[in-house]
């Protein structure tokens, strides 16, 4: 195929990683507001912008393996695409710790009694969406000191992560009744948790499109 029809589809295949990025950032805008609000109804309406987020998956992989098996990209052309495989995995597993949040928040609220999602939990949620953000403007602007701002921002997300156990553990004192709530709670930090960790694995594939090296691997690209 001639260079400019590969140039097209290049271009093509970033826009969508683009687009499905924003598709994730209002499951996670939404997920945020779930665990504000403790609220079920939104808590479902989470899982039909995830299968929406799915189908972009399957669209987007089809895009990378057709422009390998078609064009025989240069190196690091193929470093791009490489990259653009695992970003699109990433943000399709953010999209589902995200269901399973909203899944948790929906059992929880089930017997009817109110709940309300502890501070350092929803904290949490924000920092993990914020360096999604960041990693996704990372990639669209091909910006190196985002993508490492992002990587030096996942020890905030452990941190708050281990608050959060600590935090959880305590209240489990004395109080057996409540121990089916808080473990839960703890399965939705965990959840966040790996949300900020495949935030931080999109932000390290653009430094190795940039760089040609993946920090936590050594992979090397040409």
């Amino acid at each position: 195929m001639p260079r400019n029809l590969f140039e097209r589809e290049m271009q093509q295949l970033r826009a969508g990683i683009v687009d499905m990025g924003h598709d994730v950032d209002l499951v996670l805008g939404d997920t945020l507001d779930v665990l504000k609000t403790t609220d079920p109804e939104s808590a479902a309406q989470v899982g039909e912008l995830e299968g929406t987020v799915d189908r972009y998956e399957r669209r987007l992989e089809d895009m990378c393996v057709n422009i390998i098996a078609l064009q025989q990209p240069l190196a690091s052309d193929l470093r791009t695409i490489t990259a653009a495989l695992k970003i699109v995995t990433d943000m399709e597993r953010i999209s589902d710790q995200c269901y399973d949040i909203c899944e948790l928040i929906r059992t929880l609220t089930s017997g009817g009694h109110p709940i309300q999602t502890p501070p350092r939990i929803i904290e949490m949620m924000r920092h993990a969406r914020g360096m999604f953000n960041l990693a996704l403007e990372a990639f669209v602007c091909g910006d190196v000191d985002k993508a490492e701002r992002v990587c030096g921002s996942d020890d905030t997300v452990d941190k708050l992560f281990s608050q959060a156990v600590l935090e959880g553990c305590s209240n489990l004192s004395g109080r057996l009744v409540e121990i089916p709530r808080e473990v839960d709670y703890l399965f939705i930090a965990k959840y966040i948790e790996r949300i900020a960790d495949h935030a931080t694995n999109i932000a390290e594939w653009v430094l190795f499109i940039k760089t040609g090296r993946h920090p936590d691997s050594g992979v090397k690209g040409k």
